[in-house]
Protein backbone atom coordinates (compact mmCIF):
# COMPACT_ATOMS: atom_id res chain seq x y z
CA UNK A 1 0.00 0.00 0.00
CA UNK A 2 1.53 2.99 -0.75
CA UNK A 3 2.12 6.28 1.72
CA UNK A 4 -0.26 8.17 -0.49
CA UNK A 5 -3.33 5.73 0.63
CA UNK A 6 -2.18 5.34 4.05
CA UNK A 7 -2.37 9.71 4.36
CA UNK A 8 -5.48 9.19 2.67
CA UNK A 9 -7.47 6.39 5.22
CA UNK A 10 -5.82 8.39 8.33
CA UNK A 11 -7.18 12.01 6.92
CA UNK A 12 -11.07 10.14 6.38
CA UNK A 13 -10.87 8.20 9.83
CA UNK A 14 -9.56 11.78 11.50
CA UNK A 15 -13.13 13.61 9.47
CA UNK A 16 -15.27 10.85 10.41
CA UNK A 17 -14.14 10.81 14.15
CA UNK A 18 -14.56 14.70 14.23
CA UNK A 19 -18.00 14.35 12.55
CA UNK A 20 -19.35 11.97 14.87
CA UNK A 21 -17.75 12.26 18.33
CA UNK A 22 -16.50 15.90 18.05
CA UNK A 23 -20.02 17.34 16.61
CA UNK A 24 -17.47 19.19 13.83
CA UNK A 25 -20.51 19.84 11.40
CA UNK A 26 -23.22 20.01 14.36
CA UNK A 27 -25.53 23.54 14.72
CA UNK A 28 -23.23 24.75 17.18
CA UNK A 29 -19.98 24.88 15.60
CA UNK A 30 -17.32 26.75 17.31
CA UNK A 31 -14.57 29.02 15.53
CA UNK A 32 -11.85 26.33 17.21
CA UNK A 33 -14.04 22.90 16.11
CA UNK A 34 -13.97 24.99 12.40
CA UNK A 35 -10.00 25.81 12.98
CA UNK A 36 -9.46 22.59 14.01
CA UNK A 37 -11.12 20.55 10.60
CA UNK A 38 -9.25 23.38 8.88
CA UNK A 39 -6.03 22.41 10.72
CA UNK A 40 -6.58 18.98 10.09
CA UNK A 41 -7.31 19.55 6.43
CA UNK A 42 -4.00 21.88 5.98
CA UNK A 43 -1.63 18.90 7.58
CA UNK A 44 -2.88 16.34 5.16
CA UNK A 45 -2.02 18.42 2.07
CA UNK A 46 1.26 18.82 3.40
CA UNK A 47 1.72 15.21 4.02
CA UNK A 48 0.44 14.55 0.56
CA UNK A 49 3.18 16.90 -0.78
CA UNK A 50 6.27 15.02 1.27
CA UNK A 51 4.60 11.50 0.39
CA UNK A 52 4.11 12.65 -3.11
CA UNK A 53 7.32 13.96 -3.73
CA UNK A 54 9.55 11.35 -1.83
CA UNK A 55 7.63 8.78 -3.60
CA UNK A 56 8.58 10.11 -7.57
CA UNK A 57 12.60 10.01 -5.97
Amino acid sequence: MSKVKIISIIYAIGIIIGALFFDVWGVDTTPLKTLSVFAWTVIFIIALFFADKNEKK
